[in-house]
């Protein structure tokens, strides 16, 4: 029988962390590393080139860059500034070949997640911070536009289905037909397989948003083949499966059993049993009593909000090639 469980994780990252040695030996997939030595920002992008790297690596073919910024928990205005540069230098990197500071490009920014749940409400608070400019086009009309140089910019923060009863992709489809955007941002709360990841990481993808991802567990894809426009998505982990913590304790349990020679036997038994069997042992054991736990940091009301502000920051560098205070 095919095994159906697996750790929950957002992030291809991480997915790439689970093959043995250092993931870059992944048929369809390729690897790149990288740290400047200006910057406090671990950069990795992870490219699945075919259908054999999809299946491995359980994600859409396409590009996944990741920010691991481990001091984006600290109220550090020069840090957050440098990361949201960063992230700007890869939202321009994906968007590479697209004329995307002129005049007429529009930019649709989707704020996902519920508001009301301060480990869904990432997007909302993204859209809080963001600087549109629609509707000063929409206002003052062509004339107006016609010597401006930066793009126009709308945002969305369409709810989740329990508080509009409808899906955000029935939604967005009505705003693309009015619109006509040229490129959907999604920016969406994730879940990690490491609690360490936990709004300190940055994830950017050209593939969009894919039914079962995301802390809301989204029914319905946001992708340029469902939507008809290119979609960008930004996430940042801020959940993590409790089924995961506890795997990583029993591993961290097992080198210690197998380590002392009065319990060496006891380590190596569950040793013998693979990554896979573990987890499904430990989730059988804890979803009936506790259900599917997710767990977040006690200071997650305020890293959401840093986040919030670094995030928008990044894309009004890309957009309107500036800061907005």
């Amino acid at each position: 029988m095919e095994n159906t469980f697996e750790v929950r994780t957002d992030l291809a990252v991480e997915e790439k962390e689970s093959f043995p040695g250092d993931g870059g030996e992944i048929s369809g997939v390729s690897l790149r590393e990288w740290h400047r030595s200006d910057s406090r920002i671990k950069m990795t992008e992870v490219k699945i080139l075919d259908e054999k790297g999809s299946k491995a690596m359980g994600k859409p073919i396409g590009t996944y860059i990741t920010l691991e910024a481990d001091q984006l928990s600290l109220k550090d205005e020069d840090y957050h500034r440098e990361v949201s540069e960063e992230l700007s230098a890869q939202i321009s990197k994906l968007l590479e070949g697209k004329d995307f500071r002129k005049p007429d490009f529009h930019v649709l920014v989707a704020g996902l997640g519920n508001s009301s749940v301060t480990p869904d409400s990432l997007g909302p608070r993204v859209l809080k911070n963001l600087q549109v400019t629609r509707h000063l086009k929409v206002q003052y009309g062509e004339d107006f536009w016609r010597g401006k140089t930066m793009p126009v910019i709308s945002g969305i923060a369409p709810g989740v289905m329990a508080q509009t009863g409808m899906e955000t992709a029935e939604i967005l489809k009505g705003i693309i037909k009015e619109t006509k955007p040229d490129l959907i941002i999604a920016i969406d709360a994730l879940a990690a397989r490491s609690v360490k990841r936990l709004g300190t990481t940055i994830q950017l993808t050209d593939t969009g948003i894919h039914p079962g991802s995301g802390v809301g567990n989204h029914r319905h894809s946001l992708t340029k083949e469902s939507l008809g426009v290119p979609v960008m998505a930004i996430g940042v982990p801020t959940v993590v499966g409790a089924a995961a913590i506890v795997h990583d304790t029993v591993r961290t349990l097992i080198k210690a059993l197998s380590e002392n020679m009065e319990t060496k036997g006891m380590g190596d038994f569950m040793e013998n049993l693979n990554s896979d069997e573990q987890y499904d042992l430990i989730r059988e054991l804890l979803e009936p009593e506790f259900g599917p736990l997710y767990v977040t940091p006690p200071d997650i009301d305020e890293t959401v909000k840093e986040l919030s502000f670094t995030i928008s920051e990044g894309i009004h560098m890309t957009f309107l090639g500036q800061e907005v205070s």
